[in-house]
């Protein structure tokens, strides 16, 4: 009787996407957003976007008109409008010598999603407006464990999973960032040894804008029953971004990413995955398959995907890669 009573409430919860009309946002098709751009200009060339995609991503000039330049826009002016604030409360309190703290926003959404491509294509024309010429990106990988201590505790197969992740250094490095602190030093990862680079650090000074990306920084978590002011990741974001596609897609996209990665950085005998480019074709789609299905399969189902509700803004992908719809949480 419980058990049907919980289940008719959790019918009864509205579904952001599979009932608009009580969903928190609004949804825009990549054409009518694309309007959105008004007179904002093109700074970006084509062969700078082509440096900044990540292998298989087929973003240009043309969806960077379509979709980029508008939420650039939109973020420049979120930017401007928590500065104006700033000025407010600092006179409101009279204060004289307070600094603004960087604007954070953070990326989410599952591996292979394209979030590295939208973030660093962020930072390229977020740099260019002029309210916010500094613009740091960091991505959660240098929080990591290292790989020994993921091996002695057993949890290589959970890379990626939350509990993966220094959480106690990760929420020290964006405290410090939203404390206005100088010289942030954030660790440093390889993607050729799939591994922290020990004693290696960017050093993050005060930007006008931080781009924080990840697969889970929107997750949540149990608070503490005492009441102490234990933060969340996303606690420290300004505005919030999830990528998002259709599992199948997404699937799609991890195996030909991993196939077309076997015949490139896979080749480097320093690549962790260097055993991968020596089998056969057959031999690692099957890896592929295995490595998509018991890991990364899991972690968007357990924990990347229920974070999307939490986003400010969704950017919706097709099947070809390219966005096809946008979702603005209504203010």
């Amino acid at each position: 009787m419980i058990q049907a009573a919980r289940d008719k409430d959790q019918a009864d919860i509205p579904d952001d996407f599979g009932n608009r009309d009580y969903s928190p946002y609004r949804f825009f098709p990549a054409e009518e957003w694309a309007r959105f751009r008004a007179d904002t200009p093109l700074t970006l060339t084509a062969d700078e976007v082509q440096r900044l995609r990540s292998l298989g991503d087929p973003i240009d000039l043309d969806e960077v008109r379509r979709i980029y330049l508008s939420l650039s826009r939109l973020l420049s002016a979120h930017v401007e409008s928590s500065q104006m604030l700033f000025e407010q409360r600092k006179q409101f309190l009279s204060l004289s010598d307070e600094a603004k703290t960087p604007f954070v926003i953070g990326i989410a959404g599952s591996v292979a999603v394209g979030k590295s491509t939208t973030a660093r294509i962020l930072m390229e024309l977020l740099s260019r407006w002029p309210s916010s010429p500094k613009v740091d990106l960091v991505t959660t990988d240098g929080f990591l464990y290292p790989n020994a201590v993921l091996q002695r505790e057993n949890m290589m197969d959970r890379k990626g999973f939350p509990e993966s992740y220094d959480t106690g250094a990760l929420l020290r490095f964006l405290s410090a960032i939203k404390a206005g602190k100088k010289d942030v030093k954030a660790p440093m990862y390889s993607h050729l040894t799939y591994d922290v680079l020990p004693n290696s650090f960017r050093t993050i000074d005060r930007p006008d804008i931080l781009i924080f990306e990840g697969i889970n920084v929107l997750q949540s978590r149990n608070l503490p029953a005492d009441g102490k002011i234990v933060p969340m990741v996303s606690d420290f974001f300004d505005f919030s971004i999830y990528i998002d596609a259709e599992e199948t897609l997404i699937h799609a996209w991890y195996v030909e990413r991993f196939m077309r990665l076997r015949e490139t950085a896979f080749q480097n005998p320093d690549s962790y995955f260097h055993r991968y480019a020596t089998i056969s074709e057959t031999a690692a789609l099957a890896i592929a398959e295995g490595l998509w299905h018991n890991i990364n399969l899991k972690n968007l189902h357990q924990n990347i995907l229920p974070t999307r509700p939490r986003a400010d803004l969704i950017l919706q992908k097709g099947r070809n890669h390219l966005i096809e719809t946008v979702a603005l949480r209504k203010l």
